[in-house]
């Protein structure tokens, strides 16, 4: 019985391309209790091989995450599944607003202890007890209110090329660090502000929507569905879109653009840029912002020194790996002193 996957990112490519079929990439969360993590998530590996999915899911006890890319052809066979799930039927399922047949190479359904990682250890916190979900319309018109604090919930790298007009835009590296942040410096408003988050699909700023009720906060919404449902409820119904450049997402596109506006800058030089990439030096791998000069100039690495090393042989850059262990800047996202343009929360637009 085949409950892992087998090929390689490569070899999953070229059968993509020789199939020529259209793929979707979409994603969905749901908050539950899944008592047995393991066997549920050896029964979706099994169900989903069948059926051709790619993507990244994480099961816990608390609930299930995925990023996915299904064949169009096999949607309704995905979606019957789905829904024969019970805690799964009709979930909201956020279809990506660009398409990419190679968004995921691979199948990989992880068992978390917790599909987002919180830092939390507390047994009367219950993920479940969330905030009033806003449409797109509701959204617009909530934070209009001067009696609204609208916050983002994504870390620094997502927020740097893409945020809502206005938003609080915490300068952290991981949810968990969020948290006690933003309850602490809106420690005094929470009675007489509407606290309003928003994510990329929903499923931090539920969780934050429920640790803030939790926390005391009275009026806690969020975006429903995240930035991905609200530009296409913008796009559906002809609304105003708040929303400022591009939509990070975890998959080989990073990105989507919702506006034409590019809000960020080359991280090397300073020009505006709003595309990320991966130092090519595989030592490094340090995810940055690089336009196409620089991207030419340094030859798609984060400075000088792994432009040199990215440039020798590939017997030597291994032998140079050997023995060592991933550099920490690989978790970094643009958290590095060679990278002199990288933007701060203080002088985001």
């Amino acid at each position: 019985m085949q409950l892992y996957n087998k090929l390689s990112a490569r070899e999953r490519e070229v059968l993509i391309e020789q199939a020529g079929d259209e793929r979707l990439t979409l994603s969905f969360y749901q908050y539950a209790h899944i008592p047995n993590p393991q066997l549920f998530r050896d029964h979706l590996f099994l169900s989903w091989n069948q059926q051709d999915v790619l993507g990244r899911i994480y099961v816990a006890y608390e609930g299930i995450n995925a990023q996915l890319s299904v064949p169009a052809k096999n949607f309704s066979v995905f979606k019957s599944h789905l829904d024969s799930i019970s805690f799964l039927k009709d979930v909201r399922l956020n279809i990506a607003i660009e398409q990419d047949n190679k968004s995921f190479l691979k199948l990989k359904i992880k068992v978390r202890d917790k599909i987002v990682s919180d830092g939390l250890n507390d047994a009367t916190f219950d993920v479940t007890n969330k905030g009033v979900h806003l449409s797109a319309e509701a959204f617009n018109n909530l934070v209009e209110k001067p009696e609204t604090i609208l916050v983002d919930m994504r870390n620094h790298y997502e927020s740097e090329i893409g945020h809502f007009k206005g938003a609080i835009t915490p300068d952290v590296d991981t949810f968990r660090e969020s948290l006690p942040i933003i309850e602490k410096d809106l420690s005094d408003h929470k009675e007489d502000k509407n606290l309003v988050m928003y994510c990329t699909g929903g499923i931090r700023c539920e969780k934050a929507s429920a640790y803030f009720k939790h926390k005391g906060f009275k009026n806690v919404y969020q975006l429903e569905g995240g930035i991905i449902e609200y530009a296409r409820q913008v796009e559906k119904q002809d609304l105003e879109n708040k929303f400022l450049g591009k939509n990070f997402v975890f998959d080989h596109r990073r990105a989507e653009r919702i506006s034409k506006d590019i809000i960020a800058q080359c991280h090397q030089c300073g020009a505006p840029c709003d595309v990320h990439v991966n130092c090519a030096n595989e030592a490094c791998h340090l995810l940055f912002i690089q336009c196409e000069e620089c991207t030419k100039n340094y030859d798609q690495c984060c400075s000088e020194p792994c432009k040199e090393i990215h440039q020798l042989p590939e017997d030597q850059q291994k032998a140079l790996r050997k023995g060592k262990g991933n550099s920490n800047k690989i978790f970094k996202k643009g958290r590095s002193p060679q990278l002199k343009f990288k933007k701060t929360t203080q002088n985001q637009a």
